[in-house]
């Protein structure tokens, strides 16, 4: 089934090594697991398996100077990779060609993944950097500190020979947090035309416009921010804190107009005066009903693919997985008790995942061979111009046939990405997964998340629902085709009765005649 959504996480325990884990967001179940690992909060990258080619994951390892590589097709560590020194958290594009690692120093680092060459190294904040972000189309850099400041950095400007003996300039700075900056949202949009969100322990999210670098709106929660999940369509996001409250705050509001209609306006925009405040004794009933109360500490949040799902990790190793229109509570997974959730995300069910290595997508393909793995190089420690300007990458070009079909395209939206693959895989000549596959696989993506045994249960007593009615049915069929068959005898016979009748008068009358006609002649 390629239309299968699951979660990934990252857990972390406080003592010993922790695992990532990839569960099936319906049932639960736990498909693979990732040993060996003990990553921070923003110290997980993953990138799908895409073009042909196999995707992997990313763990900065918090307590040593070493990152973790793994595939999809095995459950151990595939590459140590010796840092220049312990990261606080990384980030690599949607593509995964470059990955950015920042420092407690307030230092980042630049790779090119495919070649491991460091392309640049700079002093970006004065303290710790917490969180790094890619926007969607890769073009730019965000970076989350300590120093309270969000930095917005060019990669090309990153990337350009002639600039690699000056100190990188940011494309700009956000500057109105006063704390720690703890998280950072990009939405969708090519840069620079695209908005970005930041949290800080200064209990506020900042909504921010790249493109003018201007602070358009600030929201105030009475709890400091940990992290944040951003709705694809930017019609709402969720802020959740330690404390275990996670705040839905949307974007647009309905308001009466003056005919007595009802139009959608969008709120805030006014600048660094407009503060939107969410207090515990100003809270109104609407306000209320947008809090949902964990009662641990969230550590990360997300939304699923169909931005149907909010799911929370605590940092007792809890994922809360709750329906966004209702917040209603529908599963909790426990599989990770005792540990801390520090990283969580959804996504379509790997096709190399261990165990499901798969090409068999027209006849006569093998499905034992494994999907090559996009390359992925030791990076290096020190900067090195000699080794910069003759770098070899090692490329694998995706497989021009119906293999390539199987994959989903990078693209910039999540949803996009599976309607590629779902218009792709209709679209593509003699093609296995059929149109009725793809709609089977579409429901299964889409249905509400419920109880497995429950939905067998409910599954059987409708199988027994319907082959009674049919019993039913036939009965009734039965009985009506009898009723027929009686009804048409009983018509047949009284048209047939009346038609000789009708004929024996005829000859009785035609009797009666010639007698008459006989007697006539003897008397005459």
């Amino acid at each position: 089934m390629l239309l299968r959504e699951t979660i990934l996480c990252a857990a972390t325990p406080t003592t010993g090594p922790g695992a990532i884990a990839i569960h099936d967001l319906q049932t639960g179940s736990t498909l693979a697991s990732f040993k060996q690992t003990n990553a921070a909060p923003h110290s997980t990258a993953v990138v799908l398996s895409q073009d042909g080619q196999g995707g992997f994951l990313l763990a900065a390892q918090h307590d040593k100077s070493i990152l973790n590589v793994y595939n999809f097709q095995k459950d151990q560590v595939n590459l140590k990779i010796v840092l220049p020194e312990k990261l606080s958290c990384i980030a690599i594009d949607h593509s995964g060609e470059f990955c950015a690692g920042g420092t407690s120093q307030g230092r980042i680092y630049l790779w090119e993944v495919a070649s491991g060459v460091l392309f640049n190294s700079w002093d970006a904040h004065y303290r710790q950097v917490t969180v790094l972000r890619f926007t969607h189309d890769g073009v730019a850099l965000l970076s989350g500190s300590e120093d309270s400041g969000v930095g917005v950095w060019s990669v090309s400007r990153l990337l350009d020979d002639d600039m690699t003996s000056d100190l990188p300039l940011p494309y700009c700075v956000l500057s109105d947090h006063t704390l720690p900056v703890t998280d950072i949202a990009c939405g969708i949009g090519a840069f620079p035309n695209c908005r970005v969100l930041s949290s800080s322990v200064d209990h506020s999210v900042k909504l921010w416009d790249i493109s003018s670098q201007t602070l358009l709106t600030t929201f105030q929660f009475p709890q400091p921010i940990s992290c944040l999940a951003w709705d694809l369509t930017e019609r709402m996001f969720f802020a959740a804190s330690k404390d275990g409250s996670i705040h839905q705050m949307n974007l647009f509001r309905q308001k009466e107009d003056k005919s007595g209609g009802h139009v959608i306006e969008a709120i805030g925009g006014a600048g660094v005066t407009d503060i939107i405040r969410v207090g515990d004794e100003e809270q109104t009933k609407a306000q209320k009903r947008r809090l949902i109360s964990v009662g641990e500490p969230v550590v990360s949040i997300t939304i699923s693919l169909t931005s149907a799902l909010l799911l929370a990790g605590t940092a007792t190793g809890i994922i809360h997985i709750y329906d966004i229109p209702s917040h209603q509570l529908l599963r909790s997974l426990s599989t990770h008790k005792g540990f801390s959730i520090t990283h969580l995300a959804t996504m379509l069910k790997p096709p190399d995942l261990i165990g499901h290595v798969s090409l068999s997508i027209g006849a006569g393909h093998s499905s034992e061979s494994s999907i090559p793995v996009k390359p992925v190089a030791p990076f290096q420690r020190m900067r090195d111009a000699k080794s910069r300007e003759a770098h070899d990458i090692t490329m694998i070009l995706p497989v021009q046939d119906n293999v390539s079909s199987f994959f989903a395209p990078h693209t910039e939206h999540k949803l996009m990405l599976l309607y590629g693959m779902i218009y792709r895989s209709t679209k593509t000549k003699g093609n296995v997964y059929t149109a009725e596959a793809l709609l089977r696989d579409h429901d299964f993506f889409v249905r509400p998340v419920g109880s497995a045994g429950q939905d067998a249960v409910s599954l059987q007593s409708k199988v027994n629902e319907l082959e009674t009615e049919v019993a039913r049915l036939r009965e009734q069929l039965g009985k009506a085709k009898g009723v027929n068959d009686m009804m048409w005898e009983t018509v047949v016979q009284k048209v047939v009765g009346h038609g000789k009748e009708k004929e024996s008068d005829k000859q009785g009358a035609g009797a009666e005649d010639e007698r008459r006609r006989k007697r006539g002649r003897t008397d005459s």
